[in-house]
């Protein structure tokens, strides 16, 4: 059943109908105990199979409770816990004292759970006691508390044996000498869970505020826990919203999809079955723990989520907690190995290495590039406790992340913009370090060549019309899935434009037409080339999988205050450049251009494409055919940036309260010619710090490629005084040019899938090599390809990879 909330019927089930009469009735009763004097049975065992309990003991204590005497029957919940059939009369019959307690409670729990509210599940979520280890160094045993005795986060913070209230112990001052139950060491039988009748539904869990739109008792909780059940009764409190970041949403809410880095709090994922298959079939207690756990990382981001952390709110009743903080290692380890905890620019190896099994991390690995996912996978594996060192062909880290400053501002030569927040890892990073984003405005007004401002209704209608032409294609992939020939994206882009218009014999107005090709010149930036290279099958394969939502921001201090701080006490050499790389030994050997040999028994790779595409690092063995053919076929795109500085904010009369506008091309033959300008200006800015940086795509980057840069920026001051006839447009005090086709180290922008390749391509790229060559690199990753984001993601899967 799922886990969303809707309204629960109640009905009554056969665990709350005695197996036999109650002991008051007359009656022969078959014993499985031995009998004593006079006839009378002093025991009587657990009758479910398996179950160790020879002799039970019941833990619930009502005024007639059997005890560990003789009772007709003993009522299972777990080995080592049981209950009378006395405290079973006692909680069910009508005319008993706890009766109304136990209606009190089903009523509850019947308002807000999705399970049955039987006798049983009362016992569980109400009545059998706590278990609490102590804090005694040397000691560590666990106790069971009183039954009155409620668990709180404090008394698990400072109990210690004797304890029954925070700052009161018993008098025994030997109680930390005392044995522990047995029962306790019966819990590390591998077969204990199978006899657990109810999982473990925590209370007044942290994820309960993130939570409220489920049943709570289908995503780990108890349905009488408060928190969970405020959504219902009029909405959190301000203790719990104000910790609730706006960009943190770590679980999707009910028929909510297309989130990236979501979890279903109420089903496990395919890597989470595939990792602890034994939860598979019974999710609750996995569900309850992880949501624990993701929820006090995204509630404080900027502290190491330990183990004793969780353990301090896992708020549940029985010997099920005992087994629940064992498995908080295993569980929090692989959060931890995957991202989604501790991650981004925690420094906290000596904590985090605690968390990561010893017999999982290699003695020293080798990471080639210093670019974010270099950096990224260095910070995992060094916090994992791995000997890392990293080597960059750069004079400087970052890759092709480059801030210019000598404008005024901070302009990025290559990325800057963080396209979707919401989970996004460089806004966590962003907030761990105080680093201010400023949201972008969605609107972008459209400047034609003579300066007029494009009417918003005829822009949206041309909007329209290019995003029903691409859906169009993807309509036509679907019904033709496996017997399409392959074609360029403007090939496919054109057909499908002239077939509406003959079809509709609609006519386009030649502004229309300039405005169709702006729209194909910003599709052409997206994919970082001309169209007519680019798949028409397979141009958008990540759309398929969840993206980034939310707010896009510009960081005002440019991606390298991240970089900076992602790279911060790393072992990296400046100046190296990789040579070749030799892994046929037990050890891999890098060689460098200088004649310098590194080894480590591990290697990452996480080089631009167009380094792999040019071979200009050997392999020995070669690399596999089924790589390479991966790495010739996806396509190294190129885009280049132009930043000018003015002496005066000449726009800001005809572009007002935005932060960019577009440029519509006169001609198709200047279609990608700084198609969009973006306003750098800080919003308090100075004299002389009012900054366009504009950008350059498509066929137009060969254009561009053969000027001088002089020629580009008085070619982009022609456009820019045909936009603004009315203004005075004048020449930039300082300009910059990008080159990234001649920059050596990237020798590209960002990678785009070529007709004839598919999405597997980046897949194939990131498949390791013998266990010891890892490959890493926005060009590996077929969820998030092209984004500063989905390079970092890759070198938090390879640092995972490699500690497995």
């Amino acid at each position: 059943m799922s886990a969303r909330r809707r309204k629960s019927t109640t009905k009554g089930t056969e665990d709350e109908q005695p197996a036999s009469p109650p002991s008051s009735r007359k009656g022969k009763h078959k014993s499985t105990g031995q009998e004593g004097a006079g006839g009378k049975r002093p025991f009587r065992s657990c009758e479910k199979a398996r179950c160790p309990a020879k002799k039970p003991i019941c833990f619930a204590g009502s005024e007639r409770c059997a005890g560990d005497g003789y009772t007709s029957r003993w009522y299972h919940l777990s080995a080592g816990e049981h209950f009378c059939n006395e405290c079973f009369d006692y909680y069910y019959r009508s005319h008993r004292d706890g009766y109304k307690l136990m209606s009190a409670w089903k009523r509850e729990w019947s308002s807000y759970g999705k399970t049955e509210a039987n006798l049983k599940m009362y016992m569980v979520d109400e009545v059998m006691p706590y278990w609490v280890q102590c804090t005694v160094s040397g000691c560590l045993k666990w106790r069971m508390l009183p039954n009155d005795v409620q668990l709180s986060r404090e008394l698990i913070q400072k109990y210690c044996c004797g304890m029954v209230q925070v700052g009161k112990q018993s008098i025994n001052n030997d109680a930390c000498n005392q044995e522990e139950d047995h029962r306790v060491e019966q819990t590390n039988d591998e077969n204990w869970l199978t006899l657990l009748m109810n999982p473990p539904l925590l209370k007044n869990s942290p994820a309960a505020p993130y939570l409220q739109e489920y049943y709570p008792d289908g995503v780990g909780l108890s349905a009488t826990c408060k928190v969970a059940t405020m959504g219902v009764r009029g909405g959190l409190s301000d203790e719990h919203s104000e910790d609730l970041h706006p960009y943190f949403q770590p679980f999707y809410q009910p028929e909510e999809n297309g989130k990236a880095l979501c979890v279903r709090p109420d089903v496990m994922e395919y890597d989470e079955v595939q990792e602890f298959p034994e939860f598979a079939r019974e999710q609750q207690m996995y569900l309850g723990l992880r949501n624990l756990a993701l929820a006090l990382w995204n509630t404080n981001y900027k502290k190491v989520v330990t183990v004793e952390m969780c353990v301090e709110h896992l708020i549940v009743r029985g010997l099920v907690r005992i087994v629940c903080s064992r498995y908080l290692k295993v569980f929090l380890a692989f959060l931890t190995k995957k991202g989604l905890v501790n991650s981004g620019l925690m420094q906290n190896p000596h904590l985090i290495k605690d968390i990561i099994a010893e017999n999982s991390k290699p003695d020293s690995v080798i990471i080639i590039g210093a670019g974010p996912s270099g950096l990224a996978a260095g910070r995992q594996l060094q916090n994992f406790g791995a000997n890392v060192t990293m080597l960059e062909s750069r004079n400087r880290i970052g890759g092709r992340i480059w801030d210019d400053k000598s404008l005024g501002v901070c302009v990025g030569k290559g990325a800057q913009i963080v396209n979707g927040c919401i989970n996004n890892p460089i806004a966590l990073m962003c907030e761990q370090a105080g680093i201010k984003m400023r949201k972008m405005h969605i609107r972008c007004d459209l400047v034609e060549e003579d300066g007029s401002v494009t009417d918003t209704t005829v822009d949206k209608r041309v909007d329209f019309h290019f995003n029903a032409m691409l859906d169009a294609i993807a309509e036509w992939r679907r019904d033709n899935e496996n017997k399409l020939d392959d074609l360029s994206l403007a090939k496919k882009l054109q057909e499908m434009h002239e077939t509406f218009i003959e079809e509709t014999s609609l006519k386009f107005t030649a502004k229309e037409e300039r405005l169709f090709q702006f729209h194909i010149s910003n599709l052409e930036y997206a994919c970082g080339c001309d169209l007519s290279k680019v798949s028409s099958l397979y141009w958008d394969q990540n759309e398929n999988f969840a993206q980034f939502a939310g707010d896009h921001t510009l960081i005002e201090d440019g991606y390298m205050a991240v970089i900076n701080k992602l790279g911060d006490g790393l072992d990296v050499r400046l100046n190296t450049a990789v040579k070749s790389i030799d892994y046929t030994g037990k050890d891999v050997i890098v060689q460098t251009d200088d004649g310098k040999t590194f080894k480590a028994q591990k290697v990452l790779v996480t080089v631009p494409l167009s380094i792999l595409k040019r071979n200009l690092i050997s392999f020995k063995p070669a690399l596999p055919t089924r790589k390479q053919e991966a790495i010739n076929c996806l396509g190294a795109g190129i885009i280049e940036k132009i930043g000018l500085q003015f002496p005066s904010r000449f726009w800001s009369k005809k572009v007002i309260a935005t932060d960019y506008f577009g440029h519509i091309p006169p001609a198709v033959d200047k279609r990608g010619m700084f198609s969009v300008f973006y306003d750098m200006t800080p919003p308090r800015s100075f004299e002389n710090e009012h900054v366009l940086m504009t950008v350059v795509s498509g066929e137009a980057v060969q254009l561009v490629q053969s000027k001088t840069d002089q020629e580009v920026i008085d070619e982009c001051l022609r456009c820019l005084r045909n936009m603004f006839p009315d203004e005075d447009v004048p020449n930039p005090t300082n300009f910059f040019v990008t080159h990234w086709h001649k920059d050596p180290h990237a020798l590209m922008a960002y990678s785009y899938i070529g007709i004839g390749a598919s999405g597997e391509a980046y897949e194939i790229i990131a498949e390791s090599i013998n266990n010891k060559v890892f490959f890493a690199g926005e060009a590996t990753n077929r969820h998030f390809p092209q984004t500063v984001t989905g390079a970092y993601l890759s070198g938090i899967r390879e640092a995972a990879k490699i500690c497995t």
